[in-house]
């Protein structure tokens, strides 16, 4: 059987965002256990508009062809205001068929681990049809960013990580049953 295609997606697209170190860490360590292809998905390369403002039909099918390639999610979800990003909701918003039936596992940053934004997507994914797993690799912006800005994890977060992309494998696998 095939290796599965996860992709791991940068919730943020604001200047100076730390999202970036974060997906680069994931990837790094999924990458270390080869049993899947992982690959980061930034969705400030698709340039989406705010829904229903301007025609983004272009936009739009580049955003979905490339979910549909997909067969699971890592999202990397910073708390702005106790949710998640703007920018990452309405990324949410412009799929729907490309979201179902796939599993997703959530790495939150934040004050209080970005805890709060992590269980508004749950909320959201469960409407997508996506099957969001158990283990939550909560960051703290004070121990885990020096300076509030370089991403330095500690060590005891290695276990949550690839506890979530144990989960997410063999939710994802076995959802790809059902498209």
């Amino acid at each position: 059987m095939s290796k599965l295609n996860i992709g791991i997606i940068l919730g943020s697209t604001r200047q100076g965002r730390l999202s970036p170190q974060v997906g680069e860490w994931v990837k790094k360590v999924a990458d270390a256990r080869g049993d899947a292809n992982y690959e980061i998905v930034d969705i400030a390369d698709f340039k989406l508009p705010l829904m229903g403002e301007v025609d983004a039909t272009e936009q739009a099918t580049a955003w979905n062809t490339k979910l549909a390639t997909l067969d699971g999610f890592v999202f990397i979800v910073q708390e702005y205001n106790h949710s998640i990003s703007a920018s990452l909701k309405n990324a949410l918003d412009y799929a729907r068929e490309a979201w179902n039936n796939k599993a997703a596992g959530i790495v939150s940053y934040g004050s209080v681990g970005g805890a709060r934004a992590a269980e508004h997507l749950r909320g959201i994914l469960g409407e997508l049809s996506v099957a969001d797993v158990r283990v939550h690799p909560a960051l703290s912006l004070f121990t885990d960013f020096e300076n509030g800005s370089v991403f330095k994890p500690a060590d005891l977060h290695l276990t949550n990580v690839n506890g979530m992309l144990d989960q997410v494998l063999a939710w994802s696998g076995a959802l790809k049953t059902l498209r």
